[in-house]
Formats: structure tokens, C-alpha cells, sequence
């Protein structure tokens, strides 16, 4: 299997279209403006890897034909990027064991608030088991795979994001310390989120992530996490320069 990313869904939290939005990117033809919550399939040296498992996980799934995930590795503990968790029971119910799930503290306390029933001693076995390891400041080794956890800030709240062999992934960011710039250096591929064209006090605007980019210099970028605002697919990628793009729901890129 070759190393690529698949983007599983590419929209804010509340999707796009929006329910009950009129605009003229809510209603588009064009199917690369339908977009599922934010996530992404990292498929590195034959592991399936998921980045965040949101409210449209099951739909991603079986929209893009994966039947295995190796590990779950969550960014931070918003709904939108982790309301799938319950769905981690069919994986249970696949490999008769508990899934390898990866989040620093405060996403894992957040989990076990937010899905309390799954951590409580009881006789009901339906719930999704997870093996829990936490992601401090400093590289993980899952199997034979370096990860390198990747902070940044997501207004007040810690997110994570992670660079894997020479290609980085970050969601939810409106800041990125100096000392952790210095991971995202020579990347083949940066992902990066870029959620509309006009100030937000915790997501990167376009011109803020277009700005990232020309400081690290990968080769490619892609932006996700976009809401309607930013505008469609096609007029908003004529903006862009050439080594940079939108990305899309079902779009594999290679590393």
C-alpha cells in the first residue's frame, strides 16, 4: 500500500450546506462543496490511521470503502471531531478487541465526560472499547510509525496536530508557536484548516493559512476545515497559488 491522505470530510462543524442555508455554496451543483465533518485517513506503511472520528465517521466509512482502522488518534474534544466515538463498537464487534485510540489528557477527560456511559461499570457490553495512550509533547511510536504531535492553539483550547513521515495535518488552529513551526519543516504535503476569508478567534482565515504556508515552503498544501463563507470550490482554488489547493471530500493525495 502507498502512503497516502484521504480526506474524509472537509467542513466545519456544522457541515456544508448548512441545514437550511440558501447561499449560493449551500446550494451548489458541484460536489466537491458537499462537505462531511473534518477527518482524514492517514494510509502509512500498510496501517490505516484515523485523524478525529466526527458525527459523519459511519458515512466516511462506507463512502470510501475503508473496512480497517488500525489506530484513532484525536486532535482536541469538540463534537464535531469526536461525536463518532459510540461508532467504534462495530470496530470492536470486527477485530473481538478494543481499538487503539491516542489524545492528550484534556481531549481524554473530555471523552470520558461526553460518552460517560462507556466508562462505567455495567452488565450492558455494547459500548465502544478503546486502549487509551496519552500524547504528551514528544514523539509517538505506534508499531513501527514515528508521530510527531504537533501543538497548536484552537483559540483557548489545546489542539493537537501531527506530522507522519514528510507529511503534516493540522485542524482547528488559529496559532502555531515557533518551536512547534520547526516540526513542519521540508514537508511534501501540509494540511492545513482555513475556514473562511474574514477574522475568527480560533481558525486560521485563508490569508492567515496562505501566510503559514509561504513560511514553510512544503511542496503541496491542501486547506480544510472550511465553512460556506469561504465561498465555492472552484472560484476560491483560482485564488490560490499554484502549489496550493482546496481540498475536498474523497481526495487521496500521495507522499
Amino acid at each position: 500500500m502507498e502512503n497516502k491522505l484521504i480526506f474524509l470530510g472537509t467542513g466545519t462543524s456544522v457541515g456544508v450546506p448548512m441545514v437550511g442555508c440558501p447561499c449560493e455554496v449551500c446550494q451548489s451543483d458541484d460536489q466537491k462543496d458537499k462537505r462531511l465533518r473534518t477527518s482524514a485517513m492517514i494510509q502509512f506503511k500498510d496501517r490505516n490511521l484515523l485523524i478525529d472520528i466526527g458525527p459523519d465517521f459511519r458515512a466516511q466509512m462506507l463512502f470510501n470503502s475503508i473496512t480497517r482502522i488500525d489506530a484513532v488518534f484525536l486532535t482536541h474534544p469538540h463534537r464535531d471531531h469526536v461525536a463518532g466515538f459510540d461508532e467504534i463498537r462495530a470496530l470492536n464487534f470486527l477485530y473481538e478487541t478494543k481499538v487503539d485510540l491516542y489524545a492528550n489528557a484534556f481531549t481524554w477527560d473530555s471523552l470520558k465526560k461526553q460518552f460517560y456511559y462507556a466508562f462505567m461499570e455495567s452488565e450492558y457490553t455494547s459500548v465502544p472499547k478503546v486502549e487509551y495512550s496519552e500524547i504528551k509533547n514528544a514523539p509517538i511510536r505506534f508499531q513501527d510509525i514515528d508521530i510527531i504531535p504537533v501543538q497548536v492553539s484552537h483559540g483557548k483550547m489545546p489542539c493537537l496536530g501531527y506530522r507522519i513521515g514528510d507529511l503534516a495535518y493540522i485542524t482547528d488552529a488559529n496559532a502555531i508557536a515557533d518551536k512547534e513551526m520547526e516540526k513542519l519543516q521540508n514537508l511534501e504535503v501540509l494540511v492545513l484548516n482555513a475556514l473562511r476569508k474574514y477574522h475568527h478567534p480560533s481558525h486560521f482565515t485563508l490569508e492567515e493559512s496562505l501566510e503559514i504556508v509561504a513560511k514553510l515552503k512544503p511542496k503541496k498544501a491542501f486547506f480544510t476545515h472550511l465553512s460556506h463563507h469561504m465561498g465555492k470550490h472552484v472560484d476560491v482554488e483560482r485564488e490560490l497559488p499554484e502549489n496550493v489547493f482546496i481540498g475536498y471530500d474523497g481526495l487521496q493525495v500521495r507522499f
